[in-house]
């Protein structure tokens, strides 16, 4: 039974890390759209 809460914090773990870098790999996405959509209006 002692392996059962050593599971569960690993699963909340990376469950906030999966978290966590979906939102900055989504920040840097945005960053790179506002980027591109800006170089073609200069262009």
């Amino acid at each position: 039974m002692r392996r059962k809460p050593d599971l569960l914090w690993v699963l909340v773990i990376l469950f906030s890390l999966g978290v966590v870098t979906t939102g900055y790999t989504q920040s840097l996405w945005d960053r790179q759209a506002d980027t591109a959509v800006s170089e073609s209006q200069q262009s």
